[in-house]
């Protein structure tokens, strides 16, 4: 444990002596202003760690968690808890970036079909719609300048929109390819087409949305489930149980620890489960 406290300082330190050296040379080469002799202040300091904190991500709270309660339970056991806490919170974390950047490619998607239904009514040709609505949208993502390049020189316009289709959240391209080689290949008119598009993908956010808003209460739950053990260990310790003491430093409370630790684990993934198997159904 003190190891670990030591190279947690160290590594603080070491950043807060490289900001300040990185800064230092930045006044040296810029040729004006003083140059501060000594450690760097205890602003420096925390401003280095907040831009730690930021790039290392809020899971590492698990870890300061961890080594706080192993300072006050004096057991290395809550360290390796807190790291192995690390990995289940990242994995979180990134689940829920990746949710969100879904669900804004989709609205990004829906911006695009209503544009472009927009620049067709008003008269203009698909190509040069789809130009329009391509600048004023992301929905097309990294397959952009495909999708451009097609639409401008005479391409395989409906191939460039499946190939955009396959990221995450741009599924609604798909769609938009089939009535655009309907239009091209048959002569039908796309503008309908695209209504009807436009229509259908936002009937499907809309559904989402209230499925999510209907799992609000079955999430809350899942997360209260999550905190009720730091909740029982806050009561022991106002009640003068010193509950780490029981759990970390006896037979028995180490039984109850490990025992409370699988069925919180069992029942947090099997919540999440059901929310999840929900929100896909």
């Amino acid at each position: 444990m003190a190891v670990a406290l030591m190279c947690l300082g160290a590594t603080a330190w070491w950043l807060g002596e490289r900001h300040y050296g990185a800064r230092r040379a930045r006044l040296l080469l810029a040729g004006g202003g003083v140059v501060p002799t000594g450690p760097p202040s205890w602003e420096q300091t925390l401003g280095v760690l907040r831009r730690l904190r930021g790039r290392l991500g809020a899971e590492w709270w698990a870890l300061g968690a961890g080594l706080l309660l192993a300072l006050l339970g004096t057991s290395v056991i809550p360290i390796v808890a807190g790291a192995a806490g690390v990995a289940v919170l990242r994995r979180v974390r990134l689940a829920g970036q990746a949710r969100l950047a879904h669900e804004r490619r989709a609205d990004a998607v829906i911006t695009l079909c209503g544009v472009l239904s927009g620049e067709v009514h008003a008269g203009r040709q698909p190509g040069a719609a789809l130009l329009r609505a391509a600048r004023d949208s992301g929905g097309l993502g990294d397959a952009r300048a495909a999708v451009i390049a097609a639409a401008r020189f005479g391409g395989d316009v409906p191939c460039a929109l499946a190939a955009a289709a396959r990221e995450p959240g741009a599924e609604g391209l798909l769609g938009l390819a089939a009535y655009w080689r309907v239009a091209v290949d048959r002569g039908a008119g796309l503008a309908a087409g695209l209504d009807r598009l436009d229509g259908a993908l936002r009937a499907e956010r809309d559904q989402r949305a209230d499925l999510r808003a209907q799992l609000a209460g079955a999430r809350a739950t899942a997360l209260l489930l999550a905190i009720l053990p730091v909740l029982g260990l806050l009561l022991g310790a106002a009640m003068g149980a010193d509950p780490l003491r029981v759990l970390l430093h006896t037979g028995v409370g180490l039984g109850c620890l490990t025992t409370g630790l699988v069925l919180e684990a069992a029942g947090t993934w099997w919540a999440v489960r059901i929310v999840r198997g929900a929100a896909s159904g």
